[in-house]
């Protein structure tokens, strides 16, 4: 399934930027495209005006030594057009060669189907190939017939032809560099994906164990009742106890679930209000007095006065509440609870500290996340379904804090709550 989505990752990343590539080249290309044959109609231009003026000829045919170009004032030859390589044609009505106006020596064939190639498409700016060179065109009808001009625009040619080697050549190495560089994210990408999917398929397996154990129970009770259904329920009490007992479990289970998802729903939508957060703090402490009692457990709290927060009191409680509930679970008789609320600087500062095992370096990073629990058989004696910390983890960050712990294992485990 993972590898699936990884390929479909990497299919749509790489479909996107290949599009991207293309539509980036093809407006490069197009953009150059028109500059070069711009600038070869502009030369040709200005060829076509050099060997068009009235003394740039004298209507005879000339080879490689005679001068095609008028004379200008200081007795300089005047070039067709700066390094290019040009020649000028005349023809009859008939599409046959009359004259020669050229600095190259030619055979007569090539200025024949130099005249052929013009009449095929005769324009002001035309193009053909002849022996490998490229060559740019201009025809002009004459009283005679017509003139042509040609001028040579390989090298130019070459710039487009390069241009599209050169864009081929860029995007096969942008493609598999791409190619690798998405494979890697798409990997990492998958990671978090994976780990969540294998943290949910966890914990409906350790739900699922957990829930077959208080449904048998109940199953059971209630196959023994239904057997002595002669007896009075004062008789069966002891069942209907066990039967409710389990049922708690269950019911606590599923609300801690609903509650969690409840807050990814609501997020937003939580009124956040200034309260006294000493008050409530010290609230819970009270509700909880007795059953640390019970536990030979010693209790030690200072609480600084006159804290206040802005967010909900209720779920501050609850984070107490869970964070105190877990030290009581996980200290041994005998042992100590320490817990301090006070200002540091800028922040408000909870902390709950309990003597006990200890949690390992490997498991502090991973107790706040959901379905998780460093040592699922002693979860399970106590009770716990490793969604307590995940809760006060979401409420903290909905108050806009971070939750962290501490450890030392064999010595002590504190719990922080950062609010600011």
């Amino acid at each position: 399934m993972f590898n699936k989505l990884r390929n479909r990752f990497l299919l749509m990343n790489m479909i996107i930027i290949s599009i991207i590539m293309l539509v980036a080249f093809a407006a490069i290309y197009t953009i150059t495209y028109r500059d070069v044959r711009r600038d070869i109609a502009l030369d040709l231009e200005r060829v076509s005006e050099t060997y068009r003026k009235p003394d740039a000829g004298d209507g005879l045919p000339r080879r490689g030594g005679d001068n095609p170009f008028p004379q200008t004032g200081r007795g300089k030859l005047e070039p067709p057009a700066e390094r290019s390589v040009s020649f000028s044609l005349q023809a009859d009505a008939d599409w046959n060669l009359t004259e020669i106006d050229s600095r190259f020596d030619m055979d007569d064939e090539f200025y024949a189907i130099a005249v052929q190639e013009a009449a095929s498409d005769p324009s002001d700016n035309g193009q053909f190939t002849l022996d490998g060179t490229r060559w740019a065109y201009s025809v002009q009808p004459t009283v005679t017939g017509y003139s042509l001009v040609y001028l040579d625009v390989t090298a130019r040619q070459n710039i487009l032809t390069n241009l599209i080697y050169t864009f081929s050549a860029v995007a096969l190495v942008m493609l598999v560099a791409i190619y690798v560089a998405s494979r890697y994210f798409a990997n990492r990408a998958i990671v978090p994906v994976q780990e969540a999917f294998n943290k949910q398929k966890r914990f409906i397996a350790d739900a699922s164990h957990e829930l077959k154990t208080p449904l048998a129970v109940i199953n059971t009770n209630a196959d023994v009742l239904l057997a002595n259904s002669e007896d009075t329920i004062r008789e069966q009490s002891k069942w209907l106890h066990h039967i409710k007992s389990e049922t708690e479990r269950m019911k606590t289970l599923t609300n801690d679930l609903l509650y969690l998802t409840e807050m990814d729903d609501v997020r937003e939508r939580i009124l956040h209000v200034p309260f006294d957060l000493s008050e409530a703090v010290e609230s819970v402490i009270l509700t909880m007095e007795a059953v640390i009692f019970e536990k030979n457990i010693e209790l030690d709290y200072e609480i600084e006065p006159g804290l206040t927060v802005n967010g909900s009191s209720e779920q501050m409680k609850q984070v107490a509440m869970i964070l105190l509930d877990n030290a009581v679970k996980y200290t041994n008789p005998g042992g100590s609870i320490e817990l301090k609320l006070r200002k540091t600087g800028h922040h408000i500062l909870l902390s709950v500290t309990n003597t006990g095992e200890g949690i390992s370096a490997e498991h502090l990073g991973k107790i706040f996340d959901r379905f998780y629990r460093a040592d699922p058989s002693r979860s399970r004696k106590h009770g716990g379904y490793g969604l307590g910390l995940a809760i006060a983890k979401s409420i903290v960050e909905q108050h806009r804090g971070k939750i962290y712990a501490k450890s030392v294992p064999n010595e002590t485990t504190t719990f922080f709550v950062q609010l600011g």
